[in-house]
Formats: C-alpha cells, structure tokens, sequence
C-alpha cells in the first residue's frame, strides 16, 4: 500500500511535457498577443495614426522643396524611416509595459511559478513583441505603398530587419522592465534612451548629411542599422552595407537576449 502511495506521488509529481514546454509557451505567446489586441485602437491604430502625422507634416512643411536624398523622393526615403522608428519603439513597448505592469501590480508571481524556464519565458515575451511588431509594419506598409508609392524592392531584407529589430527591442523592452520598479523609470528609460536614439538614427535623414564625428556616432548606434536595412529593403538605397548591418543587429540581439535568459535564470529583480 505505501509503495502504491509512493508511485502515484512520483508519478504525479513528472514532468509531462517533454523536454520543451510547448503548451506553456504557447499560452505566454497569446496572452502577450492578445494583450494588446485588446486595447487595439491603442497598440495599432495609435501608431498609424502617429505615423501618418509624421508623414502629412513632412509633406506639408517640406516635402514639395525638398529634392530627391540618394537617388529617390524625399517622402519614398522618408516612410522606411518612420515604419521602423514606429515598428521598434511599439515592440520595445509591448515586453517593458507587460513585465513592468505585473511588477508593479506584485503579480509577476503568476507568470514566473508556472513550469516555464527561462528560456520559455523568453521565447514567450519576444513572440508578443515580434508579433506586434509586424503588426504595425503591415498596417503602416500598406499605408505607405497605397499612399505614397513607396516601393517594396527587397521585401526579404525588410521583413528581416523588421523582425530582428523588434527581436533585439523587445529584449530590451525586458531588461528595461526588469529595472524598473515604478513607471516613473520607465518612462525615464523611454523618453531619455529609446527615443533619442530611434530619432538620432537616420529615420528623417541620410547620415550622409551629417558631419564625420556625428556620422560615427551613427554608425555605433544599433537603431541606425534596423533602420537603414529596412530602407535599404523598401526603396533599394542605404547608408550601410545591409550584411554589415545585418551582423551588428544580430550580435546585438544574440547579446540582449543572452543577458535577459541569465536575468530570468536567476530571477534577478523579479523574484523579492
């Protein structure tokens, strides 16, 4: 009677699912989707509407004086640069509020007691933030082509920044949550770090045009490569070798990613 017990303790107490916990990570994946396709006039229609702002002030205040920049339409070269500003900074947004919110709420507990290990978690963050990502590009693409004839030339190259890009922010998104242990800071995070960097990063113009010392700074700035090789995928021209810029961002995600797996391992300033 008592081995009885015991096999039937041991045997409720096995790992059912595998070497992966595909299930788990599956349900993490669609509660990050629908998370903010919830409140989709917010998460997509807010950055359409944001984007097409950029795009109407630009036609309106320039655009009729100013002359083709390497080669193409001043609004063709435009329109990559705010679809990828846009693209990043929403899925820099969708890990960092999801992670910050269940801090702040004390309930991050319900998603790190679950059977998830680290790497599942991440694998579940990213896809919320890759999927929202790619969301917003399709919207702001079909925008953009319909609106202002911009090209498609290389659709594999931008489909490849789009979601490296949204990749390495969501990862970011996270270490900056992990951080945070109010809004206060993440807002801080945001308005002082992401921003200027997604702006100072060729979205409105061709580093080309800038001063040497300013066009090194560039070129040391991961969200100038996101940025160039979607332009160089849309409309055919970039300021870098998109190979070049390929390396830098998939260096810099392997990076972020390696940090936020550890972080998550350990339970770093989540686990009080």
């Amino acid at each position: 009677m008592h081995d009885s017990k015991a096999d039937m303790a041991n045997d409720m107490g096995m790992r059912r699912f595998g070497a992966v916990n595909w299930l788990g990570t599956w349900t993490l994946a669609r509660r990050e989707v629908l998370r903010f396709m919830n409140v989709w006039s917010q998460t997509i229609m807010g950055p359409l509407v944001n984007a097409g702002l950029f795009l109407l002030i630009f036609t309106i205040a320039i655009g009729p004086q100013r002359g083709d920049v390497m080669g193409v339409p001043f609004m063709e070269f435009l329109a990559p640069g705010i679809l990828t500003m846009t693209v990043i900074q929403n899925a820099f947004a969708n890990t960092s509020s999801s992670i910050a919110s269940a801090k702040v709420g004390g309930n991050i507990v319900d998603t790190l007691m679950p059977p998830l290990s680290a790497l599942e978690l991440l694998v579940g963050y990213i896809a919320g933030a890759v999927a929202r990502g790619m969301i917003v590009a399709v919207v702001i693409t079909i925008g953009a082509v319909w609106l202002i004839g911009m090209p498609v030339t290389h659709p594999v190259w931008a489909l490849t920044f789009i979601v490296l890009g949204s990749i390495l922010m969501g990862a970011l998104g996270m270490v900056a949550a992990v951080f945070a242990n109010k809004f206060d800071q993440l807002s801080a995070i945001t308005n002082f770090l992401v921003t200027p960097l997604a702006f100072l990063s060729g979205t409105f113009y061709s580093i080309e045009a800038l001063p040497q010392l300013l066009q090194t700074l560039c070129r040391w700035n991961p969200f100038f490569y996101i940025i160039d090789g979607v332009r160089f995928g849309t409309i055919g021209v970039s300021d870098s070798n998109p190979w070049l810029g390929l390396a830098v961002v998939l260096g810099c995600s392997a990076l972020v990613l390696a940090i936020v797996w550890y972080w998550l391992k350990i339970g770093y300033r989540l686990k009080a």
